[in-house]
């Protein structure tokens, strides 16, 4: 059992703990009074929150779609700013960024189901690799309000976010990449349904 004492291994579990709180179901289920997992795409995410609780409470789908965004983000971010100043080193603090976002997209809350690791992504990279992630944030942010699509601009988004790492942090610091891949995986595997709707031209908009 001495394992569990392990600094790294505490703060793994943490993060995927952490990670795994569903924020958009709760805030919608406290504030609007419904379920989102019932509900739209049926996803924890703040688009869902927003889709879901504007057709009863417009104004109040706003709050709490920016709020899910925020504490979705902050899930991996206080975590990794924990270890941060307890010393951890690069490799176990990606680590707990991909714990963070396998309890997003898989919570132990939820049977294994979640959202999609969008903004527990952006979380953990702003920390990480924080220019490469401005960029990327830049870019989902202009393409949500040109396209008004919240998967694809994600998508484009989280593209920025790696190509941008790669030219200007040259990759990772610790002599591999693969934790950012990973993560990248991760929240693309989590969009296919979206990606086959958006080859499909089905894909909704977000108005």
């Amino acid at each position: 059992m001495d394992f569990l004492f392990n600094f790294n291994i505490l703060f793994y579990i943490v993060a995927y703990v952490a990670g795994s709180i569903p924020f958009g179901l709760l805030l919608a289920k406290v504030f609007a009074g419904v379920n989102i997992k019932e509900h739209g795409s049926k996803s924890i995410g703040a688009t869902n929150v927003l889709r879901v609780v504007k057709e009863t409470n417009p104004s109040l789908a706003k709050k709490l779609s920016v709020a899910t965004v925020i504490l979705d983000a902050l899930k991996g971010t206080i975590v990794i700013l924990i270890a941060m100043m307890l010393d951890a080193s690069t490799s176990t603090l990606w680590a707990i960024a991909v714990l963070a976002i396998l309890g997003h997209c898989y919570s132990i809350f939820l049977g294994l189901e979640g959202g999609k690791g969008v903004a527990t992504g952006l979380g953990v990279f702003l920390v990480l690799i924080p220019i490469p992630t401005l960029i990327g944030a830049v870019v989902w942010i202009f393409c949500a309000k040109v396209l008004k699509v919240s998967s694809l601009s994600s998508l484009l988004g989280l593209t920025a976010v790696v190509i941008a790492a790669l030219f200007l942090n040259n990759g990772l610091e610790i002599g591999s990449n693969a934790p950012m891949y990973l993560i990248a995986f991760i929240i693309y595997y989590k969009h296919i349904p979206n990606i086959l709707r958006l080859i499909k031209g089905e894909e909704k908009k977000v108005i």
